[in-house]
């Protein structure tokens, strides 16, 4: 009878019929008054969420005095009642550390007796080597690997205990002896990754400690070491994506095409983590979005349609499919993402999150602060919601705040180097320099595991560490005038970026930092070059990820359009236009200053602010070409070169205001010169200076010379319309009548030839009347 309610019990369990096997197993219970069967009715009870009815069954019984199996069972009963002050007094407070070399022992013995418990005769036949002896030996060893596995699984427990009272460095000795003790608690080594712990330098060196050869297969002893390189290989997925990209990328590919886990949602989800780290957004967004459309749960919630797709996933993929929604501007999947689980699991952190963060994504930061409070208040541990709700401050300027915010992460996670990292930035933001060396050294140091307050040198392979937090520490030896210093971490920022196969986009910045500090060391060449890299990477030179359109220009690069919004393309072209400048080169930074001008100003926003230095620039850049063509004129007149009067300067003075940058023209006199450094002393205005009969003014002379490089551009692009057609050189251009203008042009439409006339523009200078202004040179 015993036998059969057992088996009853256990069939009612499978099936999920908790109230059956509750009754069933009492009977049992009652018939046998075995330990056992009182352990297997206090599971049964805990599996159903009655945690008062299980820790009563087994202090009833005096249980927990007497059974490993079943004191932490009780222990567990505390914890899901939050009773951790209790649940420590029955698990105790000290770790059993003497087991962590005994533990291994114990498998080994039980993997020899498993291999040789069995001997074949010279006739054949398999026969035991002494099987009492052996089985004894046997049944002794497996029950000594059960108590050491709930020993370790005990270690967890404490460790729970100690994270819920914000203890983490005891919490965190508690995981690692847990995972010593027993390799294959993957409770204790997840909660040791998931919370960040270690360092990412610390977790490998943590991984390279455990004990893999201990694993054992008692089913078949001979796959024991391809199950141990198995786990090994499983747990080094789960390392911090900082420490050892190599190792990484070679764990995922082995369980990729060996074991044929290429689709399994966990490698995925490893692989896209990695992506995210290289600033890889788009390619990460496609393996996260094949995570959460997988067949498996869509066709368990198929009746709900096409939002049935976004649920039934493991918690671990929404933080992160959320950031790179976030990352490359898709507000809409992120609105419908968010209405879908809160429609669907509202009691969840990573729904608030979600909300958390479309808000985020649409500027309404006082309501995006809300949901993040909500998500780090149903998970105290969850990192996400923390760094994101200190977002919030540092995105209002609220400094002190996000200061705060960013030191309880910080002290929650004390392995990541993110809030160091945002802590050194706000010290930044708020010109604490030596704050903000000191985060972002220990930052760097956590990233890359060298030692802490030494110079940053990049590793001897090319790889570990954030670029981010170089170029970070570059910008604050930037504004302490320590040039040198600072453009090379700029190097190592884009070496580190390169060497880990980031998006050449998203370090752009860097890149323009780097251009910067070599500008203000002088080495102008140097510079100009890597503003002109800038330019080619903002243009689609890195490779199509994503568009966004500016001022009618489509750039095609992910880290860039992110930065549009800011200005970072206008704020190239005018580095680029004050390189210009300083190298001599006075009409190419004309035109790249007009140009960042023109992107400044049609971005709109915080952006636009930015055209007022560009056009300062600008306006400073046409005062010293006039006083290039004022001295040029000097030296024509001096050695007697006529440079021509009458109708062609006429033509070419009012056709220059017309054509000069939108009717622009510069202030041509000026009392010092340009050499003097003084560029804007005693401006005189150019209308109200009177001509002598056959003289020109140096108005006439700066527009005259643009009149002549637009007319040879303009014969140039007609050169090849009609290649075989000469133009007769009259003037300042090409042929002219005063009658009409005779073009040769394609008809796109009809391919004839097209005659267009147009009335000569010849107008003689003269003074504008009163009450007309300056709308020329406004427009």
């Amino acid at each position: 009878m015993e036998k059969f309610l057992r088996s009853w019990r256990q069939d009612a369990l499978n099936r999920g019929q908790h109230d059956a096997a509750i009754y069933i197993g009492d009977k049992a219970l009652a018939l046998t008054n075995s330990d056992s069967d009182a352990f297997w009715l206090a599971q049964v009870h805990f599996n159903n969420n009655n945690y008062a009815r299980a820790l009563a069954l087994l202090l009833r019984r005096d249980l927990i005095a007497r059974s490993t199996s079943c004191k932490y069972l009780a222990a567990h009963c505390y914890i899901k009642q939050n009773k951790f002050d209790q649940a420590l007094s029955v698990l105790g407070e000290h770790n059993p550390t003497h087991l962590i070399s005994s533990a291994s022992n114990s498998r080994r013995k039980l993997h020899h007796l498993n291999g040789h418990s069995h001997v074949t005769l010279r006739n054949g036949r398999i026969t035991s080597s002494r099987p009492d002896r052996l089985d004894r030996n046997e049944e002794r060893e497996r029950e000594d690997a059960s108590n050491i596995r709930f020993e370790a699984a005990m270690c967890y427990l404490r460790g729970l205990c100690y994270a819920k009272q914000n203890a983490f460095d005891r919490a965190r000795d508690c995981y690692k002896d847990a995972v010593r003790i027993d390799v294959q608690c993957f409770e204790a080594f997840d909660q040791l990754m998931k919370n960040s712990l270690m360092s990412p330098a610390e977790e490998l060196e943590f991984l390279e400690s455990l004990d893999f050869d201990s694993i054992s297969v008692p089913s078949d002893p001979s796959v024991s070491q391809e199950a141990a390189h198995f786990a090994k290989i499983l747990y080094t997925t789960r390392l911090s994506k900082y420490s050892s990209p190599s190792t990484l990328s070679d764990a995922t590919e082995t369980l990729s095409t060996h074991y044929n886990l290429a689709d399994n949602p966990d490698i995925l989800l490893s692989r896209a983590e990695a992506l995210y780290t290289q600033c890889r957004f788009r390619e990460a967004l496609e393996l996260t979005s094949s995570i959460l459309s997988s067949s498996d749960s869509s066709s368990a919630l198929s009746s709900q349609g096409m939002q049935g797709r976004n649920l039934g996933h493991s918690p671990a993929v929404y933080p992160l499919h959320l950031a790179c929604l976030y990352e490359t501007g898709a507000t809409n999947a992120l609105f419908l993402l968010a209405h879908t689980l809160a429609d669907n699991a509202p009691e969840e952190s990573y729904t608030y999150l979600a909300i958390g963060v479309y808000y985020l994504s649409v500027s309404k930061v006082a309501e995006s602060r809300r949901f993040f409070s909500k998500a780090s208040l149903l998970d105290p541990h969850s990192a996400p919601a923390w760094i994101g709700f200190a977002h919030t401050f540092a995105a209002e300027g609220e400094h002190d705040q996000a200061i705060a915010a960013y030191s309880t992460a910080a002290r929650l996670f004390q392995g990541s180097h993110l809030p160091q990292l945002f802590l050194g930035m706000q010290h930044l933001a708020l010109n604490n320099m030596s704050l903000a060396h000191e985060y972002l050294l220990a930052a760097h140091a956590m990233s890359s595991g060298s030692s802490s307050g030494s110079f940053p040198a990049l590793p001897p392979d090319g790889s570990g560490g954030d670029p981010l937090v170089l170029n970070e520490l570059g910008v604050v030896f930037y504004h302490q005038s320590h040039l040198e210093a600072a453009a090379e971490f700029f190097r190592q920022s884009l070496s580190l970026a390169a060497s880990l196969r980031c998006d050449p986009g998203a370090w752009v910045a860097t890149r323009a930092n780097l251009g910067h500090a070599l500008r203000r060391i002088g080495r102008l060449d140097e510079a100009l070059a890597e503003f002109d890299e800038c330019l080619r990477v903002g243009a689609g030179g890195a490779g199509p990820v994503y568009g966004s359109t500016l001022g009618g220009s489509t750039t095609t690069s992910a880290g860039v359009g992110g930065y549009e919004d800011r200005g970072l393309m206008g704020s190239l072209h005018t580095s680029r236009g004050l390189v210009l400048l300083e190298l001599g080169r006075t009409m190419e930074a004309v035109t790249v200053l007009h140009e960042a001008v023109r992107v400044l100003g049609v971005s709109g926003g915080d952006a636009a602010g930015g055209a007022g230095i560009a056009g300062t620039l600008l306006s400073r850049a046409l005062e010293i070409w006039a006083l290039e063509g004022r001295n040029k004129q000097a030296q024509f007149e001096k050695s007697g070169v006529d440079r021509g009067k009458g109708k062609g300067v006429a033509k070419a003075k009012d056709k220059g205001k017309q054509t000069l940058h939108g009717g622009m023209t510069p202030n041509r006199a000026m009392e010092k010169q340009y050499g003097e450094g003084n560029w804007t002393d005693d401006i005189i205005d150019t209308d109200s200076v009177v001509t002598a009969e056959g003289s020109e003014t140096m108005e006439e002379q700066v527009e005259m010379e643009l009149d002549e490089e637009a007319d040879g551009l303009l014969h140039r692009a007609l050169s090849h319309v009609r290649p075989r057609q000469t133009t007769k050189r009259q003037g300042l251009g090409i042929e002219v009548s005063r009658e009409m203008d005779v073009e040769k042009v394609d008809d796109p439409a009809d391919g004839r030839l097209r005659v267009s006339k147009s009335t000569p523009n010849r107008r003689s200078p003269s003074r504008r009347g009163p009450g007309r202004g300056r709308q020329g040179d406004a427009n």
